[in-house]
């Protein structure tokens, strides 16, 4: 085993402030469901980006990147357009002010707001609860097995087993590791909620980003006694029709992953991820940690500015790791046993790479940010659950005039189930990138289509809804045995139509939704798009609210923001590999990009409060009385 005295030391530390953070927030957490799910509402914005920004920063996925950073060189920034990273542009121009506005807990409560209730959007509602719940065991049981490989290679089970009274399969070991430290997890967001999650991911920022800088500097270091050898077209980000990277004679093996991904006509590959990418931006968040973080916001405007410090401050830190760890491996590569059962597995160069390269006490403090790292995102999503179940299954069906203490209890109970769960699923999947595909492709493809109309078409309705997420998620998960062989991404057209088809299908086929809670979804978030005929129902008798005619200039803004945040990504991977010109223009970009959303974005920024329409109502009922 690796681990030093002092690198034990610094993990158990960690370990014992994040559980002494959910202590402390116990007893604030026990006001209403309000303090436990979404912090009472009091939270600041940039303590909640940090949070949101940590909770992306996994192991399972940092894992990932680090291995497309290694193979792919700095085209390897386009990649993570597959989820897509860019919805976080999307969320800080508009949609994230949207979302608030609504004034709910959770996305399923959303539903409530938009299609009013009855039997209909009860369907609607049902269907999101179900997809958010699924998403959320998948992303739970996602990050337990990410993290159990993780462990594995540290603290061999050979080292372990004398201590144990039991012995377990080798397949299963990744899975007994992810069990303990999950249990950390599990103890500080049960305890203190969301405030508690909040916190502990600001503590977990702040041991990222040092590891990060440590790291960044390790390999600045070695590649001023060291050439890195790589094809040509690993050192740009620009490309054509093909990858045309050859890896032949440098690492023969990297030349099988790339046939392996599917990447390698990459022109067609980046349109069809833009393509889903776009449309999954304007579809909004999904139920998860990502939505939960948005409605804790105080107001709109924070949680405008919340979505935006996340590329702000997670994009640079992250590939300043990433980068870090790729050249380190490149340039120490027969050092690495990335040796598996099915041959060389590239997700293991991330720990690898620690294991070989850091010293002690930095490899203590690399390790604490990594666990921070599977921690926060464990917890954010098993509040999101925590959610779904209290608020929308528990206090609406089983028990809506539950007290606060039976409340707080629902949370604990639920929060149990949860994890139990999801690591039975974690059980039974084959790997980190089985359950990646599974969430990205299966669940998230049929999510799209109507999560987008929701926002911008008026006419659309709980009945559209139920049958588009249906149709979607239907095809998802059957796709990948019809297509078998294929890429997710390129079957993702057909996937979107049938969607879309069951959309409009069962929109038509329901009456449209009832004509007042059209009116106070359109007074309360204000959105653009095919609304005139609710915009003029709401002048009529409210003349002094406005349309929102924003549509042409918040795309101007997405557009600049992506530019932003491509800038963003690729300033540390110059600063490492010493490309000082690069990093000169793609800091430039970045202010010119900065000064012009600072006019465009920043300064239009909304004062409004969340449920607008509520409150206009009663006071115009109090002036008239």
């Amino acid at each position: 085993m690796r681990l030093s005295l002092i690198d034990i030391g610094i993990i158990v530390l960690y370990l014992v402030a994040v559980a002494a953070i959910g202590l402390i927030m116990k007893n604030r957490a026990k006001a209403n469901k309000e303090a436990y799910l979404l912090g009472g509402n009091t939270l600041p914005w940039y303590a909640l980006g940090l949070s949101n920004a940590s909770g992306m920063f996994d192991i399972s996925g940092t894992m990932w990147m680090v291995m497309l950073a290694f193979v792919y060189g700095l085209k390897s920034i386009w990649i993570p357009w597959l989820w897509p990273s860019f919805n976080q542009v999307f969320l800080m121009m508009f949609l994230a002010a949207w979302l608030r506005r609504s004034n709910v807990t959770t996305g399923a409560e959303w539903m409530l707001t938009r299609f009013g209730t009855g039997k209909g959007s009860n369907k609607a509602h049902s269907i999101v609860v179900i997809f958010a719940l699924l998403s959320c065991l998948g992303f739970l049981a996602y990050g337990f097995i990410g993290l159990g490989k993780f462990v594995e290679i540290f603290v061999p089970w050979s080292f372990v087993q004398p201590y144990m009274p039991f012995d377990i399969p080798a397949e299963f070991v990744p899975h007994f590791y992810g069990l303990i430290l999950t249990s950390f997890a599990v103890f500080y967001s049960i305890m203190g909620g969301m405030a508690s999650i909040v916190w502990a991911d600001v503590l977990q920022y702040i041991i990222m980003t040092l590891a990060a800088v440590i790291i960044g500097v390790l390999a600045v270091n070695n590649l001023q006694v060291a050439q890195l050898n790589v094809p040509e077209e690993w050192k740009t980000p620009f490309f054509g029709a093909t990858l045309n990277m050859d890896w032949t004679g440098i690492i023969d093996e990297v030349n099988d992953k790339i046939d392996q991904d599917g990447y390698s006509l990459f022109g067609i590959f980046f349109s069809m991820m833009l393509f889903k990418g776009i449309l999954a931006s304007l579809a909004g968040p999904a139920p998860n940690y990502d939505m939960q973080k948005i409605l804790s916001s105080r107001s709109p405007k924070d949680a405008a500015k919340m979505s935006g410090f996340v590329s702000l401050v997670l994009i640079p830190t992250r590939y300043l790791m990433i980068i870090g760890f790729a050249v380190l491996a490149l340039l120490n590569y027969n050092q690495l046993n990335l040796e598996s059962a099915s041959g060389i597995d590239f997700e293991r160069i991330l720990p690898a790479a620690i294991q070989n390269f850091a010293p002690t006490g930095v490899m203590g403090l690399l390790l604490a940010g990594l666990f921070a790292a599977f921690i926060g995102t464990f917890a954010g999503t098993l509040n999101a659950a925590q959610a779904y179940l209290v608020n929308d299954i528990y206090l609406k069906y089983v028990n809506p005039k539950a007290s606060n203490q039976t409340v707080s209890r629902m949370n604990y109970i639920t929060g149990i189930v949860v994890v139990a769960l999801s690591v039975v699923l974690g059980f039974f999947a084959k790997d980190v990138n089985t359950l990646l595909n599974w969430i990205v492709a299966g669940l998230y493809g049929g999510y799209i289509s109507a999560n987008m109309l929701k926002w911008y078409w008026w006419r659309f309705n709980s009945s559209g809804f139920f049958w588009g997420m249906l149709a979607g998620i239907v095809s998802a998960l059957t796709f990948p045995y019809v297509f078998a062989g294929t890429l997710d991404l390129y079957y993702f057209p057909l996937l979107f139509l049938i969607s879309l088809a069951g959309s409009i299908i069962g929109t038509y086929a329901a009456p449209a939704t009832d004509m007042e809670t059209l009116k106070d979804f359109y007074m309360n978030v204000r959105p653009w798009g095919f609304w005139k005929p609710i915009a003029a129902q709401v002048q009529a008798d409210y003349p002094a609210i406005k349309e929102n005619k924003n549509f042409w200039l918040d795309m101007f803004n997405v557009v600049i923001g992506v530019a932003g945040q491509m800038c963003l990504t690729v300033m540390p991977i110059y600063l490492v590999l010493g490309m000082y010109t690069e990093l000169m223009f793609s800091g430039a970009l970045l202010l010119v990009c900065g000064i012009i959303l600072k006019k465009t974005w920043w300064d239009r920024l909304p004062n409004d409060k969340p449920g607008f329409a509520t409150t206009l109502k009663k006071t115009l009922v109090s002036t008239h009385s």
